[in-house]
């Protein structure tokens, strides 16, 4: 339906028409009307269905801007998501009067924080341990709360955030109206609906198709040393405007980053070791143009606030098959057309045929584009160029020039060719095979896994024993004196070091230290990644058990 008959005020509906909205996504036509009257709501549905105005407009319709105080809190799971919603609301809020949200998150002087809060906001937006920072030192106080969101609630439990939510919810009133969006309903969620919410209404929207027919998927059988060289030949060959290059964990992204920046590439990278304030410069130069590829982590990256993402590259394959969608979702958006790209090693071929079980659909396999054809397309973007600027420019003074070096001998030719060669860079390589061979053994052995619904990274969670050769016991600084539960430690591994939390084994809690086991392949990623983090507010010290 059309947002006009949803009874929007006139301030918001104005708003709207400026973002380019008419009709109103499936999720917001079922969701606003209860919401406006009241009702508690459980919201499944999947990114980009466009959620967040579906809370944003109903919430803004009923906070009262005479009331400096807090009204409305929404939990995010990562900072990034926190500080899209909060610019989301302020652009639909743009011509009401009085009106202010604010992002709460970690990663930035608590200091700042206060500063703002003190001059009187009526919604929160933020992640749940800062959320409990300011509580604990009261610089929030929630006495004229009304609505509390639970924003990517799965994604929060994931990472381990459970007993904070919890405790955010015992300590607001009972009475307020209490709104919960999940892209998945897991057994923690359902508990969370039970005990904290008021005869919730199910809104379920969900698309019959995980990918977008906008979205031009491909991918390529590519060895492992190769993929930085077949990545290059993409970007040079489709010349997207703006890139997003997904890397599984912050060490990739570096590397990839340094490599692309190497070669001459406009790039940058975000990840959680990124300081707030330089992600958010790396972000808006992104979106402004003056870089044109990012490269990230799944963490980093999810509720960022990117626009007119023309390719998506997915130099590793995801370890989990919804981040795939996430991923790939980032393109194609508002009717426009986009394409991915996904390198696939040898080890990483169980996964792509888990991606394609879990979309139900065969992504088309691509071939990476010879040097020579990235040289003949470089070749004529520049003389397409060169033909629009004699087309439309005035080149008399340049004529001159021109004449005096034939009169020294130098035919038109080659001067023409001396300046191609300062400007068009082709690339001299060896023009060698990248990808690799699958063998009939390998890709039977792939398609009866798939067959069965089940793979070698598909399935429960198994647990490492400590003498299992392949797998390393690690020591960390926090124990039950912390309030440390088993959820703690694999949400924060998991969700700091981009591994599945399948991956991690058996956990030892002891009163003021714990051990974890996890593969050996992934160990030194847990250690860097999880030597930044914190948990439960305490900064983490780990490292190898018992190591000499």
């Amino acid at each position: 339906m059309n947002f006009n008959e949803l009874n929007i005020s006139n301030e918001i509906m104005t708003a709207i028409e400026e973002m380019g909205f008419e009709k109103a996504t499936p999720i917001q036509s079922k969701t606003i009307p209860l919401l406006l009257e009241g009702k508690d709501i459980i919201g499944q549905s999947q990114t980009g269905t466009g959620k967040t105005a579906a809370f944003a407009i109903p919430i803004l319709e009923k906070v009262d801007p005479k009331l400096r105080k807090p009204q409305v809190l929404i939990l995010c799971p990562t900072r990034e998501l926190a500080v899209q919603v909060c610019a989301e609301i302020r652009r639909i809020s743009k011509y009401m009067h009085g009106i202010k949200a604010f992002p709460v998150y970690g990663g930035e002087p608590i200091h700042h924080q206060i500063t703002g809060l003190r001059k009187g906001v009526q919604i929160i937006v933020g992640t749940p341990g800062r959320i409990m920072d300011h509580m604990k030192r009261r610089t929030l106080r929630f006495d004229e709360l009304n609505t509390l969101i639970l924003d990517e609630a799965d994604e929060m439990l994931k990472m381990g955030f459970r007993e904070d939510i919890e405790e955010i919810l015992e300590h607001v009133q009972d009475d307020r109206q209490t709104i919960l969006f999940s892209a998945t309903m897991p057994k923690s969620i359902l508990e969370i609906v039970d005990k904290y919410q008021n005869q919730p209404k199910l809104i379920k929207v969900v698309n019959k198709e995980l990918t977008t027919k906008n979205v031009a998927q491909h991918y390529y059988q590519i060895k492992d040393s190769y993929k930085t060289d077949a990545l290059c030949r993409l970007l040079d060959t489709y010349q997207p405007k703006l890139s997003l290059v997904f890397c599984n964990t912050k060490s990739k992204v570096d590397q990839v980053t340094k490599e692309l920046l190497a070669l001459g590439y406009s790039a940058d990278k975000i990840h959680g070791d990124i300081d707030q304030r330089f992600r958010l410069e790396v972000l808006d130069k992104f979106n402004h143009g003056i870089i044109n590829v990012l490269i990230a982590t799944d963490v980093a990256a999810r509720g960022l606030d990117i626009r007119n993402v023309e390719a998506v590259f997915n130099y590793d394959v995801p370890e989990k098959e919804d981040y795939y969608v996430h991923r790939i979702g980032r393109t194609g958006r508002a009717g426009r057309s986009g394409s991915s790209h996904t390198l696939v090693s040898r080890r990483e071929l169980q996964r792509l045929f888990n991606i394609n079980h879990y979309i139900g659909t065969q992504i088309p396999k691509g071939a990476v584009p010879s040097l020579r054809q990235v040289n003949d397309v470089k070749a004529k973007s520049y003389t397409d160029e060169l033909k629009h600027i004699i087309d439309t420019h005035e080149l008399s003074t340049y004529h001159g020039l021109v004449d005096e070096m034939e009169l020294s001998g130098y035919n038109y030719r080659d001067i023409a060719a001396a300046l191609l060669s300062q400007n068009v860079q082709f690339d001299e390589g060896k023009d060698h095979d990248l990808s690799y061979r699958v063998n009939s053994r390998e890709s039977r052995r792939t398609k009866d896994d798939q067959r069965k619904g089940r793979g070698r990274d598909r399935g429960g969670r198994q647990g490492n024993k400590r003498d299992d050769k392949n797998s390393v016991r690690l020591f960390i600084n926090v124990g039950k004196k912390d309030r440390i539960k088993v959820g703690d430690l694999v949400g924060a591994i998991a969700g700091e070091s981009n591994i599945p939390g399948r991956l991690v084994g058996d956990i030892d809690i002891y009163d003021k230290y714990s051990f974890v086991n996890v593969p050996k392949d992934v160990s030194q990623v847990v250690i860097d990644s999880m030597n930044q983090a914190r948990i439960r507010g305490r900064k983490v010290n780990i490292e190898i058990a018992n190591k000499k």
